[in-house]
Parts: C-alpha cells; sequence; structure tokens
C-alpha cells in the first residue's frame, strides 16, 4: 500500500466522527489498491467482519463471489478488487439487524481513496445504501425496479441487491435476478478484470 493509502487510513483514524472506534483498537474496515479495475461499494462491515478485520469474509461474501464468478483467492490476492463500504466501522445492532451507515462518511472518505485508483473500470453497487447513494436516487427508489433496469447504469455502475441468505425469498420471487442480471454481472466483472 502506498503512502498515499496509508495517510488516509490515518486521516481516517483520527477524524474526530471516528474517534471512539481509534481509542478502542478498531482500525477502519476497507481494501484500496492502486491496481484496482473493480470497486464493490457495500453498507458497512458487520460485527463479524470488524472482529476478523476481512471484508466480506462470511456467507454473504461467498455469495456475492459466486455472483461475480471469481475466486476466493482472486477476490483477496488479486489486488484488481477494491472495497469500500459506505462507512469503514461496525455500526452497530439496530431492532432488524445492523444499523445503518453513518452520513456523510462516503461522501468525505471515499471520494480521496477513488482518486487514487485510476483503473476502476466498474463500480458494484450492493444493498440500497450505496445505490441510492452514488445514484443519486431518491429514498422512495425501489432498489428491485433499479436492478432489473442495471443497463441504464453501464458501464460504470453495476447495482445489486445485498447477497445475504436473507434476500433468498426475494431471488425466488424475482426470477429474472438469476436468469438474466447474473450472467451480465459475470460479464461486466470478467471485462473489468482483462
Amino acid at each position: 500500500m502506498n503512502s498515499k493509502f496509508k495517510k488516509i487510513i490515518n486521516d481516517i483514524k483520527q477524524d474526530e466522527m471516528n474517534l471512539t472506534y481509534t481509542q478502542a483498537g478498531i482500525d477502519p474496515l476497507f481494501a484500496a489498491n492502486e491496481n484496482a479495475q473493480i470497486v464493490i461499494v457495500g453498507q458497512a462491515p458487520g460485527r463479524v467482519a470488524q472482529e476478523r478485520m476481512m471484508v466480506w469474509n462470511d456467507k454473504s461474501g461467498d455469495r456475492l463471489r459466486e455472483w461475480m464468478g471469481i475466486s476466493w483467492d482472486e477476490f483477496y490476492n488479486s489486488g484488481k478488487i477494491a472495497v469500500l463500504p459506505m462507512d469503514f466501522y461496525f455500526p452497530g445492532k439496530g431492532k432488524s439487524g445492523d444499523l445503518p451507515p453513518r452520513k456523510g462518511f462516503a461522501d468525505k472518505w471515499h471520494p480521496q481513496l477513488l482518486e487514487l485508483m485510476p483503473k476502476v473500470k466498474l463500480t458494484m453497487l450492493v444493498g440500497s445504501y450505496s445505490v441510492k447513494h452514488y445514484l443519486q436516487l431518491k429514498s422512495s427508489a425501489k432498489l428491485t425496479d433499479v436492478v432489473h433496469q442495471y443497463q441504464d447504469y453501464l458501464p460504470t455502475y453495476f447495482p445489486l441487491v445485498h447477497p445475504s441468505p436473507r434476500n433468498q425469498l426475494w431471488m425466488h420471487n424475482n426470477p429474472w435476478f438469476a436468469d438474466d442480471v447474473l450472467p451480465a454481472l459475470k460479464k461486466e466483472v470478467q471485462n473489468a478484470l482483462n
């Protein structure tokens, strides 16, 4: 990791917004590399991901890699995949799952990191927080509709639902996702990596 990335990491850790995490010995969790060709923007690390300090290292991550058509090794070790959650820290538990990413976090840190990754060809937007933020959609926009019309956002962005096992019913009710969207995603991923 070059010195510019290291400076941003240090700045994130020293930012007033993140001091509670820093003082507790928790580092920001993301993956960035100057050779990245794909950026995955998700919501925020879960508790387990933050404890292990490894992005997408769970069942959702297994499914995401399957959707992309790439191996664990390619995802973590190729230097071609960057992961920028909407917040780099676990936001805590809410009534029905994790709390949302903190407002303003991505606005502050993503542009600085993306500027250091000039080779990016594809940005995958995973889940409603990243989709609505990056595509500048109203909060009332339906994620299902956006994902169904994924072609409208190519070649820059590819909007997706979250690969959580909890979305199994959604996938069952929307067979077009597996039939049409996932083959297109695999193709876009291969185009970006080659």
